[in-house]
């Protein structure tokens, strides 16, 4: 029985469609998080100066400060993440398998 909704999951253009969709999002949030993590550590290899100039007169550099900014983009992006995930991926999930119990 098991084999049989499996099957017509794989079949159902739904599947496909969050499978595309999810494969999607993640490759572009995976793009976004390498271009910002190795684009800082490449700024800390090719110009230290600018990484350790202070904002202002405080004792915070731009390279903390880009540490921080790092930390709250992630945060964000793991939130957008979620977000859609309990949205519209599990809607689409639950739509799947509600059609493959019912021998759609």
């Amino acid at each position: 029985m098991a084999h049989e909704i499996y099957a017509r999951i794989r079949k159902n253009p739904k599947f496909h469609q969050l499978v595309k969709t999810r494969t999607r999002f993640a490759v572009v949030l995976s793009i976004i998080v390498c271009a910002i993590f190795y684009g800082f550590v490449l700024l800390v290899a090719f110009d230290p100066e600018l990484i350790g100039k202070r904002l202002g007169s405080s004792y915070i550099t731009i390279g903390i400060a880009a540490g921080l900014f790092q930390f709250i983009f992630f945060w964000l992006l793991i939130w957008w993440y979620v977000y859609r995930a309990n949205g519209e991926f599990d809607r689409l999930n639950e739509e799947i398998i509600s059609e493959a119990e019912q021998g759609k």
